[in-house]
């Protein structure tokens, strides 16, 4: 499937970065998400390939694109039979989330990208859309920390799997009410919290890798982006673990499902049986070969966001693969129209 798909997934979520860009800084989070939405699934569908949305941006009735269950890719349309042989065609599964941080774009802060991840069909859970209790630490640290352990504890676990003392350690958490409580172990323990208003995906991947100054993504978080930063953190070797959170009063933000009943029916609906089960990287994202893609729209700690100049755009993307063992920082230049000063092509 990496052969198969190659390059073209780069320029999924380019495509998706440069359309939310557009409207970085202008107070309207919706469309932002809206065009980016658009941009990602117009290039997705020129790809040859038979895709299924298995995390997007909601159920049918409520996402006209990139729903939950859509097909997408060459493969897919009325016409394939005349360009797709059946017998040579990989079907995959693909989680979505074509703007992850559609505040951070509104009000022009860090952090913001396009993310995909792509696996054959069966190779990602299909979470709902309800919470999830997030642990993302970094290699060192994989199967040594646990999320059923204490703050406190995995801290001095940390510590000693990083040779650092915990007041060098910098735990990422979501500034939100119901985290209160562990913002205040983690900073008691020693350690110290950086506060983040969304977009936890970057936040869970920095922790893999080194000179980010992550080191642990703690706390509770949406679950379909805890399924896309598994499969990053898996191709890594990075260690993360995502425990469903049903219960409406835990997240204190609103839940899908009016209360811990009607959630827990709708998980024994889906064939979640086990609603408490904590899951490892390589059960979220348990396919043969997955493949991890982003691209940068807002400045973050491992992209630079899109940049706009006379005639075109710069992007930085990371594309991170379990078939050929890499991490690709890919950085593009999209010419819209023939640059009028050869030092439109200058870095900027």
């Amino acid at each position: 499937m990496d052969n198969v798909i190659g390059l073209e997934i780069i320029e999924v979520v380019e495509q998706a970065a440069i359309a939310s860009a557009r409207w970085m800084g202008k107070g309207e989070k919706d469309i932002a998400d809206q065009v980016a939405v658009e941009a990602m699934r117009e290039r997705m569908n020129k790809i040859h390939m038979r895709g299924r949305i298995v995390i997007g941006e909601g159920e049918r009735d409520d996402a006209p694109m990139l729903y939950i269950g859509e097909h997408v890719g060459i493969c897919t349309q009325e016409d394939a039979h005349l360009v797709c042989n059946p017998e040579e065609l990989v079907e995959i599964d693909i989680a979505v989330d074509p703007c992850e941080g559609t505040n951070l774009v509104a009000y022009g802060q860090n952090g913001s990208m396009a993310v995909l991840a792509i696996s054959e069909k069966g190779g990602l859970f299909a979470a709902p859309d309800f919470y999830m209790k997030k642990l993302a630490a970094p290699p060192a640290a994989k199967g040594k920390v646990d999320i059923n352990k204490s703050a406190t504890e995995n801290l001095k676990i940390l510590a000693e799997c990083l040779d650092r003392s915990i007041a060098e350690l910098v735990v990422v958490v979501m500034k939100r009410d119901r985290h209160t409580e562990l913002i205040q172990e983690i900073r008691d323990a020693g350690a110290r919290v950086s506060l983040i208003s969304d977009g936890d995906v970057s936040a869970a991947i920095s922790c893999a890798f080194s000179g980010t100054n992550v080191h642990a993504l703690m706390g509770i978080g949406a679950a379909p982006e805890g399924v896309i930063s598994a499969a990053a953190m898996r191709a890594l070797g990075g260690h993360f673990q995502g425990q469903l959170i049903y219960d409406p009063a835990v997240v204190k933000t609103g839940l899908i499902g009016e209360s811990k009943e009607a959630n827990l029916a709708r998980l024994t609906e889906m064939g979640i049986h086990d609603p408490d089960r904590v899951y490892s990287a390589e059960e979220l994202a348990g396919g043969e070969t997955v493949l991890f893609a982003a691209c940068g729209i807002t400045p973050g700690s491992l992209m630079r966001g899109v940049r706009f100049f006379s005639g075109g755009a710069r992007t930085q993307s990371l594309v991170i693969s379990t078939q050929s063992k890499t991490a690709r920082f890919v950085d593009t230049i999209h010419m819209f129209e023939t640059p009028k000063r050869p030092k439109a092509l200058q870095l900027v």
